[in-house]
């Protein structure tokens, strides 16, 4: 690896501050260093658009806490290319790496010493009658939800063209097992392990009681359809992309491809989860 692309949480001092560091101490190890326009002026590296990071990089490294690496990681799927993610947010699931170990392990991964996991992205499209209104990718979570009115939403879920249930509730959350531990888990949805091919299924305060989450294969394409809502529904991707619904619309979800991440060679994933969630014991190996 010596083609490295950068980038870092918006608007942020503290970051930009460390990636100008990064940027220098990349040269010193000769490798070329490309940054994302938006931090462009700080860095000496060449500056090129994000959207334009995965044909030019052997390795993307992101500064910030995990909705930025989500944002990245958006525009990453499909493509093999390994993201490091620098944890300058809060519980950092998916930005692994504390701040204080970025040289050490920037080192490590160029050398070849650390380790990936895949994870799988979803891809949706919203439609009204016959005709397609949006299309976009999800790594975390798609989320249907009722607007800025209060009252609840109907809608209905198939999944392989299968009936599955009608619910009134404030939304619904369809998360990866990566987005498992997010906006799924706040909703009552069970934690997924990364290696599980799955996709998690969580109604966020239903009215019927009974209607509990549920997981499905990731394989199978799930349909939702808005039956009625006071006023226009939202669809959310990652949290981040937002695509308004009038009753009546459908949305299609189903797995797209996927984003490499890396992971420090000691940490593992139920280390991770009890350090994040602040599980009770600890390793005694």
């Amino acid at each position: 690896m010596n083609k490295i692309g950068i980038t870092t949480k918006a608007d942020d001092a503290r970051a930009e501050a460390l990636a100008v560091e990064l940027c220098d101490w990349l040269k010193v190890q000769n490798c070329s260093v490309f940054v994302d326009e938006h931090v462009g002026h700080s860095c000496s590296g060449d500056v090129i658009a994000l959207e334009q990071m995965p044909e030019q990089v052997d390795l993307m490294i992101v500064l910030g806490g995990d909705g930025t690496l989500l944002t990245v990681g958006r525009r990453f799927i499909g493509h093999e290319i390994p993201i490091l993610g620098i944890n300058l947010g809060r519980l950092g699931f998916l930005t692994d790496t504390p701040v204080g170990s970025m040289f050490d392990v920037v080192g490590e991964v160029l050398a070849g010493n650390t380790k990936t996991r895949r994870h799988f992205g979803l891809k949706v499209d919203s439609w009204r009658n016959h005709e397609k209104l949006n299309s976009g990718h999800a790594m975390n979570d798609v989320v249907l939800q009722r607007s800025e009115h209060p009252r609840m939403i109907e809608f209905e879920m198939s999944v392989r063209e299968q009936f599955v249930f009608r619910l009134r509730a404030d939304g619904l959350v369809l998360a990866t097992p990566a987005g498992s531990t997010a906006y799924a888990l706040s909703a009552g949805g069970p934690i997924v392990h990364p290696e599980v091919d799955a996709i998690c299924v969580a109604p966020i305060c239903p009215h019927t009681l009974s209607n509990r989450p549920i997981v499905v294969p990731a394989n199978d394409q799930i349909e939702l359809k808005l039956l009625d809502s006071a006023s226009s529904a939202a669809l959310n991707l990652d949290g981040q992309e937002h695509m308004e619904l009038q009753v009546g619309d459908r949305i299609c979800i189903e797995k797209s491809g996927y984003i490499t991440l890396v992971y420090l060679p000691e940490r593992h994933y139920y280390n991770t989860l009890r350090t994040k969630l602040h599980w009770a014991g600890h390793d005694d190996n």
